[in-house]
């Protein structure tokens, strides 16, 4: 069997298949975001993580032939390298593995392995590509200074546009009062409370109030939707500079797909401006609709990993188990780029 581990800020996704593209076990775990938890912190999470998982398939560390952990923020933080290469060892007992970013999950999964960019919009936001043989990724430099087109960009965004509604620098639309009841504000002001001392500035709890600036959008407010259409601008750059570090020609078609619960959850409010701005970069871009979710493809990457990889009858099997099952929640695309 090979598991994969598909990390995240807010939570993590489990998963073992055997090599005929059989799904043996799946578990949800909390966030594996050690600039926020901690390097010990992460590693108890994933022990805890993969005996769940072995335990609802039945199964024992010794049955997996190889685990790929997907981490977020891995390759961050050169000092940390060799940590984070050795985090998972507890948790598979000498099982072959390897490390590396959940970047490489929502590539694996979307495109099935296949060279073509994948950009991820979840709590944060990146992009990873390979093509015949190179790799690039692009973004993802953290929610300080980067994250464009995340769910905490998003929400940041949307938090921004709340103030100026209370204050009179942009007019007041239906984010205003979603805000104040959603949040529970007695006062406007009391937003700078809720987000610095009840959410305690957490960027995953933080990020969820994007889900607001959606409702929000929804229900007609324009300048939530410039939110949304400024994301899906910002993610296309990233596309768009993932495919010139790999050095697609001008004339080479690009295959193109997505990941992360901002396009779950979004779907045309966010996919209608990013196929525009790919369409705008670059016209032989094509749209893909994810094939597999990112824990799916983790364990797709780990049987790559492995020398293994699974022929085309067991990823067959492996993608009606992910679509009976509902794992992808996807978003549904609107249009070919």
């Amino acid at each position: 069997m090979f598991l994969g581990v598909d990390g995240g800020g807010t939570k993590t996704a489990l998963a073992l298949i055997d090599r005929d593209g059989a799904i043996r076990g799946m578990h949800a775990a909390p966030g594996t975001y050690y600039f926020a938890s901690g390097l010990d912190a992460t590693a108890a999470v994933l022990v805890a993580a993969v005996a769940a998982v072995l335990a609802n398939a039945g199964a024992a560390a010794s049955d997996i032939e190889f685990a790929y952990f997907g981490l977020p923020g891995y390759g961050e933080d050169s000092t940390l390298g060799d940590a984070l290469d050795r985090l998972p060892a507890a948790s598979v007992a000498g099982i072959p593995f390897r490390c590396g970013n959940d970047m490489v999950c929502g590539w694996a999964g979307s495109l099935m392995c296949r060279d073509g960019i994948n950009v991820v919009a979840g709590t944060g936001s990146i992009c990873y590509g390979e093509r015949a043989g190179r790799t690039a990724r692009c973004g993802g430099w953290g929610e300080l200074f980067s994250d464009e087109g995340s769910a905490y960009w998003i929400a940041c965004r949307g938090l921004n546009l709340f103030t100026r509604m209370s204050d009179g620098r942009a007019p007041r639309g239906p984010l205003h009062d979603l805000m104040r009841s959603s949040l529970g504000l007695a006062a406007d002001l009391d937003v700078c409370g809720h987000v610095y001392t009840r959410l305690a500035g957490d960027r995953a709890r933080i990020a969820q109030i994007a889900r607001l600036v959606q409702e929000a959008a929804r229900a007609g407010d324009a300048q939530a939707v410039a939110v949304y259409d400024e994301a899906g601008l910002e993610l296309a750059r990233l596309v768009e500079a993932t495919r010139r570090q790999l050095g697609f020609g001008a004339d080479e078609t690009v295959l193109v797909s997505y990941s992360g619960g901002v396009f779950d959850h979004a779907g045309e409010l966010l996919l209608r401006p990013f196929v525009a701005a790919l369409r705008a970069h670059h016209p032989h871009y094509r749209l893909e609709i994810p094939a597999l979710p990112p824990v799916l493809g983790a364990a797709l990457y780990a049987a790559r990993c492995a020398g293994k990889p699974l022929d085309a009858a067991a990823i067959a099997r492996l993608r009606s188990q992910a679509a009976v099952s509902s794992t992808s929640g996807g978003a549904t695309a609107v249009a070919s780029a």
